[in-house]
C-alpha cells in the first residue's frame, strides 16, 4: 500500500512545551485511526498534518510533500476540526459555496457541488434553509464535514468528528466514511470513542506522552504489545509527580494518569520492583497501592481513548 503521511525524527515544540517529540512513522492508505488521550499529541500531528504549523526539527510528508505552504498538497486535504467555528448568520449552502469558490471551483458548479455535500453528509434538506446559529451541534458536525469534502480531496483529516452525534448520526458519518474510501479518498480520523474506531478503521497510531507508541494493523500493534515493557499502576495522592520522579529516573516508557492512578510503562522491570521504595521515599506524596498489570490491544485504547 502507499504511504499517506510519513514522520522521520519528527518534533515540535511550542517554547519548553512538547507537543511531539522525535517520532518517526508511516500512515498508509485506507481509514486510520489516531488514538491517545488528552494532550497526547494528537492536535499537534493534526496540525502539522494540515500546514498550520511547521516542525520543531525533522520532516513530515503528506503525498511525499511538505504540507507547510504548500498549495499543491494542501489542496488534496480536507480538514474537519474539532471545534465548531461556523459563520452563525449565514445558511449552509451560503456557506458552502463561498469556500468553495475560495477553493477555485467555478462559482455556477458551487451550489451543485453544495448541495451533493450536504446530502452525503446526511443533512436533512428541510434544516437548509436555517441560519447555523440555531443549528444542534449534531447538526454543526455534518456541515462541517461537507466543507471537508466539498473539493473532493484526496485525504480528509478529522478530529472528533462524531462529536454531538446520536447513535444513528455516528452510523451515518460511519457510512459517509466507508463511502469515501471506497471511492478511493484516504480517512485519517482523531477519535476517543475506541469501538467505533476499532470496527472502522484498519490502521492505527496509537501516541502519547508526545511520542508514538504504536502503530499499524490492530494484529501488528497487537504483536508490538506483547513486547511492550511490563504495566505497573501506582495510585498515590499526586501521580504527576511519581511520573516526574520515575522519568528523571529513566523508569518509564510512557504513562497515563487517571484520577490518582498512575499507569505506567516500565523501562527495566526488575530494577523498578527492588528499588521501587528507595526511588519514591523521598517523594512529597502518599503512596496508597502499587500493583502489576498486564494489558490486553483493546485494554490499552480503552485507557488512551478515554
Amino acid at each position: 500500500m502507499s504511504v499517506v503521511v510519513r514522520a522521520e525524527n519528527l518534533s515540535c515544540f511550542y517554547g519548553i512545551v512538547m507537543g511531539v517529540n522525535n517520532v518517526s512513522f508511516d500512515i498508509e492508505s485506507g481509514i486510520t485511526g489516531l488514538v491517545g488521550p488528552n494532550g497526547a499529541g494528537k492536535s499537534t500531528l493534526i496540525r502539522l498534518m494540515t500546514g498550520q504549523i511547521a516542525p520543531s526539527s525533522g520532516t513530515l510528508t503528506v503525498f511525499g510533500e511538505s504540507p507547510r505552504n504548500n498549495s499543491n498538497t494542501l489542496s488534496r486535504i480536507g480538514y474537519c476540526p474539532e471545534h465548531e467555528h461556523v459563520p452563525n448568520q449565514l445558511k449552509p449552502v451560503d456557506w458552502l459555496r463561498s469556500l468553495a469558490s475560495l477553493s477555485g471551483i467555478r462559482w455556477r458548479e458551487t451550489k451543485l457541488r453544495s448541495e451533493e455535500a450536504l446530502d452525503l453528509v446526511g443533512l436533512d434538506r428541510k434544516d437548509w434553509g436555517k441560519r447555523l446559529g440555531s443549528y444542534s451541534k449534531g447538526m454543526k458536525q455534518r456541515v462541517k464535514l461537507a466543507q471537508a469534502i466539498l473539493h473532493r480531496p484526496d485525504l480528509v483529516i478529522l478530529d472528533e468528528p462524531m462529536n454531538g452525534l446520536d447513535p444513528m448520526g455516528r452510523k451515518e458519518i460511519t457510512d459517509v466514511l466507508v463511502k469515501l474510501r471506497r471511492n478511493g479518498t484516504d480517512v485519517i480520523i482523531s477519535s476517543h470513542i475506541l469501538h467505533e474506531l476499532e470496527t472502522l478503521c484498519g490502521n492505527f497510531l496509537m501516541i502519547n506522552w508526545g511520542r508514538a507508541l504504536a502503530s499499524g494493523s490492530q494484529s501488528a500493534i497487537k504483536a508490538d504489545v506483547d513486547n511492550w515493557s511490563e504495566q505497573a499502576v501506582i495510585c498515590s495522592s499526586a501521580p504527576e509527580v511519581v511520573a516526574k520522579r520515575l522519568g528523571e529516573l529513566g523508569q518509564l516508557k510512557g504513562y497515563l494518569i487517571e484520577d490518582d492512578d498512575l499507569i505506567v510503562w516500565l523501562s527495566e522491570p526488575e530494577t523498578f520492583y527492588t528499588n521501587w521504595m528507595d526511588y519514591l521515599g523521598d517523594c512529597p506524596v502518599e503512596i496508597y497501592e502499587l500493583r502489576n498489570q498486564t494489558k490486553s490491544l483493546s485494554s490499552i485504547f480503552e485507557r488512551v481513548t478515554q
